[in-house]
């Protein structure tokens, strides 16, 4: 699992699910690990993005379907409110057209509600440090969906990865994993400029938007790198 550095302030997080249950049960999980905080929780997409203009959340977590404001809706405003904002997406199973408009949208993560705790934990670390986050059941979903044609007007189709450097393959295998640029120039001895530089390469070369993109053309591949 992806660790705090020491001496960091908690990563503030918030909590957006229409399910009292679902909130109580996620709120614990973050609980465990003495670098994360919730400050503050919503019943739906209106509350959340109210309350992330008043605590400013380092991160996001937002069920899809939600009463007044669903969560796609809730996060676009959230990125007009403040470009950038890193939002993580809950989502459960038979949500594939929802995945593929959250990737449109610029979405940071998705996590399946089913997924193992740690995924929960890693997700919200990568992302709070500018990376992106697939758990790897989102990931299997996403890219059967891609190969199935369901979302192909939403995501990017299947890329070759042939264009790339033996050491943008390095990169892109750990971008995939979800770690930010820092943690990824810790891993290969790379200074974190010249990893941004490999970043926008690969972007680019790859035809994709954005570093979540990155990820899913990673795991299709197979090159995704578990640190």
């Amino acid at each position: 699992m992806l660790e705090t550095p020491e001496n960091k302030p908690p990563v503030r997080i918030l909590l957006a699910d229409d399910e009292a249950m679902i909130r109580s049960g996620v709120r614990a999980i973050l609980a465990r690990h003495p670098g994360m905080e919730v400050v503050a929780e919503a019943a739906d997409g209106q509350a959340a993005v109210e309350l992330a203009r008043e605590h400013h959340p380092d991160v996001a977590l937002l069920d899809i379907q939600m009463p007044r404001l669903d969560g796609l809706a809730a996060a676009a405003q959230m990125y007009r409110d403040r470009p950038g904002a890193a939002v993580i997406m809950l989502t459960t199973f038979g949500e594939d057209e929802f995945i593929a408009r959250a990737l449109h949208d610029g979405a940071s993560g998705f996590l399946l509600k089913a997924d193992d705790p740690r995924e929960l934990l890693n997700g919200v670390l990568a992302v709070a440090a500018g990376g992106a986050y697939l758990s790897p059941n989102v990931a299997a979903r996403v890219i059967s969906g891609l190969r199935a044609g369901r979302m192909a007007n939403d995501a990017p189709p299947r890329r070759s990865l042939d264009r790339l450097t033996e050491r943008e393959h390095d990169v892109l295998a750990l971008l995939g994993a979800g770690l930010s640029n820092a943690e990824i120039g810790a891993k290969l001895y790379l200074v974190e400029g010249t990893v941004k530089a490999h970043v926008s390469a690969i972007l680019s070369k790859l035809g994709v938007r954005n570093r979540v993109e990155a990820a899913i053309a990673a795991h299709e591949a197979g090159v995704v790198r578990r640190t």
